[in-house]
C-alpha cells in the first residue's frame, strides 16, 4: 500500500473515531437534558404536617430524608382545596375555570392536552400508579401505564416498586412515574400508639377535646404512613433508576381538619413541596419562592428539555431550582366551589408576598363539609358533636363553631403576623388600602380567567338550621344525588 494510501486510512480511523466520540457524547448530553422524573404525591396533608416543616407533633424520617437531598418550597400552594380541582390543575397546567374542573369529582375538559402527551412528545415514557388523578380518572389522562386508581387501594405502592425493578435498566426511553399514595385521606388508622394524643400540639382554630386529640393522633399516624410509603419509593428509585433522576414530592392540599381541607386558608391551600436533584439542586436548602401546582408541568418540561405551551397559567420555576433566582410569583390565585352537597361554599383568594385576600361568594351559605355533617368512616361526625358539646358552655368554642359555620364576604389577613389567619383586617380602616389593592387583583385575575363563579349543587343555608349542625347529620354514602344548579 502506498504511503498516501495508509495516510488516507489513517485520517479516515480518526475521523471514525471521532464521529464515535461524538455520538456518544450527544447520546450523554441527551440523555443529561431529559433526566429519569419521579413525582410523588400524598392525599390531604397539609403543609406543617411533616418534619421538614416543624411536624406539628409527626415524626417523617423519609420526607426529611428527601429535604436534606434537594429544596424545600416554604410557599408552595396548590390551585384548589379538594382532590379533582387541584390534580386536574396539576395535570393540565391550567387553573380550574380554565381547565373545566372546579367542583370535586369533576374532570377536565377532554379536549385539552394533558401532562402525559406532554411528555411523550419529548420521548418520556409515561406512568401513573395509585392516586395521581382523582379516583378512576386515570385512564382519562392517556399515560403509557397506569394502576390501582381506586380509593385506598395501597397496593399501588407496592405495585409500582415491583414495576421499577422489573423495568430494564438499559430503556430507550426516560421516565416519567408518577405516584400517589392514598395516605393521609381518611378513613385514618384506628391504631396509633406511636403518638401520645395528649402531647400533640392541635392546630390553631381546634376545641380541645379528647376526642379532637384522640383523632388528631389517628391523623399523625396516617401521615406516618405517607412516609412510610414515600420511603419505599426513594429506595426503588435509589436502586433502580440513575443517581441524576429528579424527584418531586407535594400534597394536593391540606388535612380534612376543620378549616384545613375545602378552605382557602393558609391550611387548606399550603403544602409541602420538595425537589431533589442531584447535580442540579444543591441539597438541604430552602426557598421562600412562591409557587403553584400548575408550575409543575413546565417546569419539569423545562426541566426535560422541552417548552411549555405559552397559554398555560403554570410558568416554570426552574431558575429557583438551579439557584438563579430567590423569587418566582408575587401573587398566588386560589379558588374553591363544592363537594357535591356536603360542602357548598365557592370562594376566591388571593396573597401577595405578606397579606391573604379571601372572598366568599356566598356568605349567606353555610359552610359544611364530611367533618361536621357526615358519620362513618369517611367524616368526622364523632368528633365534631363533641365541638357542639363544649360551644353551650364554653364561649371560644362558640366562637370558633360560629366562625367555622358562618364566613364574612371578605377576610384579610396579615401573615407575616398571624400566619395561622386568625385576625380578620377586613372591616379595619387602617388596611383599607391593601384591601382595596387585593381586591382588585382578584377581580382581574378572575376576568381574565373567565371566572362564571359557579357552583354545582344545591347550597345549605345559614338561615335554615335543620341544613347544618346536628340535625343535618348524614350517613357515610346518601343515596341521593346532589341537585345541580347553574351560577349563581
Amino acid at each position: 500500500m502506498s504511503v498516501t494510501g495508509c495516510i488516507g486510512e489513517f485520517r479516515s480511523a480518526r475521523v471514525f473515531a471521532l464521529l464515535c466520540v461524538l455520538c456518544a457524547f450527544a447520546l450523554n448530553v441527551s440523555a443529561a437534558a431529559r433526566p429519569d422524573i419521579v413525582v410523588f404525591l400524598t392525599d390531604d396533608q397539609g403543609q406543617l404536617d411533616s418534619t421538614p416543616y416543624g411536624g406539628q407533633g409527626t415524626r417523617t424520617t423519609n420526607m426529611q430524608r428527601l429535604a436534606d437531598a434537594g429544596m424545600i418550597f416554604t410557599r408552595a400552594y396548590v390551585a384548589s382545596p379538594s382532590c379533582a380541582p387541584s390534580r386536574a390543575a396539576l395535570l393540565t397546567g391550567l387553573m380550574p375555570a380554565r381547565n373545566g374542573a372546579e367542583a370535586n369529582h369533576s374532570k377536565p375538559r377532554a379536549e385539552l392536552k394533558k401532562w402525559p402527551a406532554h411528555f411523550k412528545e419529548l420521548g418520556y415514557e409515561v406512568v401513573a400508579f395509585g392516586k395521581v388523578s382523582h379516583y378512576k380518572h386515570t385512564a382519562d389522562y392517556g399515560f403509557d401505564h397506569f394502576a390501582n386508581d381506586a380509593f385506598h387501594e395501597h397496593i399501588a405502592i407496592t405495585n409500582a416498586v415491583a414495576w421499577l425493578k422489573a423495568r430494564p435498566r438499559a430503556s430507550a426511553k426516560p421516565l416519567c412515574l408518577m405516584i400517589g399514595s392514598n395516605w393521609p385521606h381518611v378513613p385514618w388508622p384506628e391504631e396509633t400508639s406511636a403518638y401520645d394524643p395528649a402531647k400533640l400540639p392541635l392546630p390553631a382554630g381546634s376545641v380541645d377535646t379528647p376526642a379532637t386529640r384522640a383523632w388528631r393522633a389517628k391523623y399523625t399516624t396516617a401521615v406516618a404512613r405517607a412516609d412510610d410509603d414515600l420511603g419505599l419509593i426513594l429506595d426503588a428509585v435509589q436502586a433502580t433508576l440513575p443517581r441524576e433522576t429528579c424527584i418531586l414530592f407535594s400534597s394536593d392540599h391540606g388535612a380534612q381538619w376543620p378549616f384545613g381541607k375545602w378552605n382557602l386558608y393558609e391550611s387548606g391551600v399550603a403544602v409541602p413541596l420538595i425537589v431533589a436533584w442531584p447535580g442540579v439542586v444543591k441539597p438541604g436548602v430552602r426557598t421562600d419562592a412562591m409557587v403553584q401546582w400548575v408550575d409543575f408541568l413546565p417546569t419539569l418540561l423545562e426541566a426535560a428539555g422541552g417548552n411549555a405551551p405559552a397559554d398555560l397559567d403554570g410558568r416554570s420555576f426552574l431558575p429557583v431550582l438551579r439557584g438563579q433566582s430567590a423569587a418566582h410569583r408575587d401573587r398566588i390565585f386560589t379558588t374553591h366551589a363544592n363537594d357535591n352537597r356536603f360542602n357548598v361554599y365557592p370562594a376566591r383568594a388571593v396573597r401577595d408576598d405578606r397579606w391573604k385576600y379571601i372572598r366568599n361568594l356566598h356568605p349567606e351559605f353555610a359552610f359544611t363539609t364530611h367533618i361536621d355533617l357526615v358519620a362513618g368512616r369517611i367524616g368526622q361526625r364523632a368528633l365534631f358533636s363533641t365541638w357542639e358539646t363544649a360551644a353551650q358552655t364554653n364561649a371560644q368554642a362558640a366562637a370558633i363553631l360560629k366562625r367555622y359555620h358562618a364566613r364574612p364576604a371578605e377576610e384579610l389577613y396579615d401573615l407575616a403576623t398571624d400566619p395561622a389567619e386568625q385576625r380578620n383586617f377586613a372591616a379595619d380602616p387602617q388596611h383599607a388600602a391593601k384591601l382595596a389593592t387585593l381586591r382588585a387583583d382578584l377581580d382581574a385575575w378572575m376576568k381574565s380567567q373567565g371566572d362564571q363563579q359557579k357552583h354545582f349543587a344545591e347550597p345549605r343555608l345559614l338561615s335554615d338550621p335543620n341544613s347544618f349542625g346536628p340535625k343535618a347529620e348524614i350517613g357515610d354514602q346518601p343515596k341521593q344525588a346532589p341537585k345541580k344548579k347553574g351560577a349563581k
